[in-house]
Formats: structure tokens, C-alpha cells, sequence
């Protein structure tokens, strides 16, 4: 297929989930939390394997699309809503959830060493969760637009003749 073919008219649009889904597993290996000093990156976590699964698909989808050059956009504006409330969801809980352990940490070897607890470091946002965010913003939008352009056709309607 010529890179022509790639972008027609009627799918350029769909470069923004494919690239938006390659956003989304790349963040995953940026730091998702920064907690004194060292980086903690989202691979190893859960939500960050599912992360790379929804952008897996997203790509695929989209990729599909500008070879097929059929409509995806209503399963990519579900896996785009999946995304963002999962970095969301990231975005939220997981600088507490750090800030508790380092605190349970620090307590724990304050009673070890019969000293005085030292306050942690406090967790901060790492620059993976704000790509995985944009990322997955972007594929809810693209997905939202068959819901607020409609698309003259989104799907082959075959007419049936019904007086026979």
C-alpha cells in the first residue's frame, strides 16, 4: 500500500489514536512517580500493563482502520474513556499510596533503630502519567467526534425491500 493511500482524505484523522496509542505505551516506561530523588516508572504495576494493552489496541485499531478504511471510532472512545480514567485513577491515588509506604518505612525503621521517625520525601507526579493523560485525552476525543459530528454513514446500510 502507498504511503498515498495512507492519507486520504476520509482517514487522516485516524493518526492521532495510532499515535496517541504509541504515547500510551511509551509512558508507561517514563516515571509515573517521583519520590526523593529516584524515579519509580509505571511498567512494573498493573494499571501500567493495562495502560500498555489499551494503547496496544488503540494502535491496532487505528491501524486497521487506515488499511480498511472502515470506521473504529466507537471502540477507540471506549478504550480511550478505559485509558484516561486509568491514568486519572494513577493520578490521584498513586502519590498517597508512595507517601504511605515511604511514611510506613520511615516508622518502621524509626522503632527499629529506638530513634525518632524521619519525615519522607513527599511523592510527586512523574512526567508518564501527563503523557498518559494528553494520550488518552486525545483518543477520547477523536472517539467522542462520531458522537457529536455525525458521520453521514458510519456503518453500510443495505436497503431491505420490505413490500415483498
Amino acid at each position: 500500500m502507498s504511503m498515498s493511500a495512507w492519507l486520504r482524505p476520509g482517514m487522516r484523522g485516524y493518526w492521532i489514536p495510532l499515535l496517541a496509542g504509541l504515547a500510551l505505551v511509551g509512558c508507561t516506561f517514563f516515571p509515573w512517580i517521583r519520590i526523593g530523588g529516584v524515579d519509580l516508572p509505571g511498567f512494573p504495576d498493573v494499571l501500567a500493563l493495562w495502560i500498555i494493552g489499551l494503547g496496544v489496541l488503540s494502535t491496532t485499531l487505528a491501524t486497521l482502520s487506515l488499511l480498511t478504511r472502515r470506521n473504529s471510532r466507537h471502540p477507540l472512545f471506549i478504550i480511550g474513556l478505559a485509558a484516561l480514567a486509568i491514568m486519572f485513577l494513577s493520578w490521584r491515588i498513586m502519590p498517597r499510596a508512595v507517601n504511605n509506604r515511604a511514611l510506613t518505612r520511615a516508622q518502621a525503621l524509626a522503632i527499629v533503630d529506638q530513634t525518632a521517625p524521619l519525615a519522607p520525601p513527599k511523592a510527586l507526579i512523574g512526567s508518564g502519567i501527563y503523557i498518559g493523560l494528553v494520550a488518552a485525552s486525545a483518543i477520547v476525543a477523536f472517539g467522542f467526534t462520531i458522537v457529536v459530528r455525525r458521520v453521514a454513514q458510519p456503518y453500510v446500510v443495505v436497503d431491505v425491500d420490505d413490500d415483498a
